[in-house]
């Protein structure tokens, strides 16, 4: 049984469009807040947005059947609020039991002491928002923003400026020697519990043998390589390495070959958690080949091709990006494309696997025009630029500026040294004011695990955004007519 939202009011509650919002505070969290109201009050608005939510509900489950579930809209308010805030689930989870403006949106009242929110529930529950239907309500709150601020916009017409940028994923930095430490780490504790709850005394000593490999870790760890310039002594430091890097390699290889023995052995006997003998077989997987790159690479002196390494075996979409930032070397994790308006609004998002720039300039137009006609112009980076692509944008849009790479013809220095062309250029520069703000609001690092959590982390993110701005606009305007208010009655 879950609902969108309560309908009927408890005793001391205040409804959600009478509950006071301090719009003098510039933090986020009333800028959200009060976005949220004006989704909330908009009955045609309120009811998009509704609709929507009764999706997270499979089609095959009665809503109205069961023990009760979090509500849908409160699921929607702690989703936007922790993304928002750039919080983990342990500071939502003190926000959604002691704040007491955020629990008045939640529906409680003042004297509810004893209804508080598990960690796992909260982590479940927002689990649930999916990034289709977080794209779906994000349209709804843009199209809602661009009707508030309606009478600002004479000629209705769209300006996109679009950029990327890398949303890192939670993992350190990935060397072969540690990442095979993680593998072997998780295999030997993994099936030592296991053969703990099962009785079996054979992994009893699980802890002391991940000691003993660590020990051997920290001495490859810490040794470096000779900067003498006698051959010799060069020699000599390189053999050392060589010889350390054998004996943790061999050290893991014979604890990994015991896991597959043991694993095969609770597999004849058909005993043990199916689930869990396959998590330990998918990090003895990583293992092997962590094992196999390390003498690869150290021991034949060969070079490990960039598409056969893997940069995390715990977020193994995890991508070693370059983007040429002064001060940045690499960053981990995976690009994210973002279309925004002139208004501030993130029209359309794309999280980029694998891809470049130049792979999805067009399919970003494309989209974000299907989702908004009215978009009729587009500014680009160097990045984005190919002859084909800027073409195709050109049969889409009635401008779009996208510099060339490269030498520029006669041609093109007059258009790219045109006086319209500098202005959309130096207007394109404001996307990067975007991506900070949605860096500092909750996209520097994804919390969340696996691809899927990483693309609904991003696409709340991007929804909580526009609600704050959506919420500001409305702060905005109350702060000019409280101005007013206060001229006139000077005047």
């Amino acid at each position: 049984m879950r609902k969108v939202i309560e309908n009927q009011l408890k005793i001391g509650q205040t409804d959600i469009p009478n509950i006071q919002i301090d719009v003098n505070c510039r933090d986020e969290i009333p800028q959200l807040l009060l976005g949220l109201q004006f989704i909330y009050c908009n009955r045609q608005l309120r009811d998009e947005v509704f609709q929507i939510l009764k999706t997270i509900t499979p089609k095959d489950v009665d809503a109205d059947k069961g023990r009760p579930g979090m509500d849908l809209w409160k699921i929607l308010v702690l989703g936007t609020l922790r993304l928002n805030c750039n919080w983990d689930y342990d500071k939502l989870h003190n926000i959604a039991n002691e704040h007491k403006t955020v629990r008045e949106f939640l529906g409680h009242t003042i004297f509810e002491f004893d209804k508080i929110y598990g960690l796992q529930t909260l982590k479940d529950n927002i689990s649930l928002l999916t990034p289709e239907l977080l794209d779906q309500i994000n349209q709804v709150v843009v199209k809602a923003g661009h009707d508030l601020i309606g009478k600002n916009n004479e000629d209705g017409v769209l300006k996109g400026r679009c950029d990327s940028f890398v949303l890192e994923t939670d993992v350190h930095y990935p060397t072969d020697i540690n990442l095979l430490l993680d593998a072997i780490r998780k295999i030997i504790f993994l099936i030592g519990q296991l053969f703990g709850d099962l009785g079996i005394s054979e992994w009893r000593q699980y802890q002391h043998i991940f000691k003993k490999i660590k020990k051997q870790f920290n001495f490859v760890r810490k040794l470096k390589h000779s900067s003498s310039k006698d051959e010799r002594t060069k020699a000599k430091r390189e053999q050392l390495i060589i010889g350390a890097h054998r004996q943790y390699v061999d050290l893991a290889a014979t604890y990994v070959s015991r896991a597959k023995d043991s694993i095969r052995i609770l597999k004849e006997m058909g005993i043990g958690s199916v689930a869990r003998i396959m998590v330990i077989e998918n990090y003895i997987a990583h293992a092997e080949r962590q094992i196999e790159q390390i003498c690869r690479r150290v021991l034949n002196g060969e070079t490990i091709a960039h598409n056969e390494k893997v940069f995390s075996i715990f977020e193994e979409h995890t991508e070693w990006i370059s983007k040429g930032k002064a001060g940045v070397a690499q960053e981990l994790g995976i690009a994210v494309c973002v279309l925004e308006d002139q208004y501030g609004f993130i029209l359309h998002h794309h999280v980029m696997e694998n891809q470049k720039d130049v792979e999805i300039a067009v399919s970003m137009v494309v989209e974000a025009k299907r989702k908004f006609p009215s978009l009729s112009g587009c500014s680009f980076d160097k990045g984005f630029y190919s002859a084909n692509n800027k073409e195709r944008l050109q049969t889409i849009l009635d401008e779009v500026v996208m510099p060339k790479k490269g030498k520029l013809s006669i041609a093109d220095k007059q258009i790219e040294f045109s006086e319209k062309f500098i202005e959309s250029r130096h207007k394109h520069a404001a996307v990067e004011s975007a991506i900070n703000a949605l860096e500092n609001h909750g996209l520097d690092r994804c919390l969340d695990h696996g691809i899927g959590g990483f693309k609904r982390y991003v696409a709340l993110a991007v929804l909580a955004r526009n609600i704050q701005i959506l919420g500001n606009q409305i702060r905005q305007q109350f702060l000019k007519r409280q101005a007013r208010r206060r001229r006139l009655l000077a005047a």
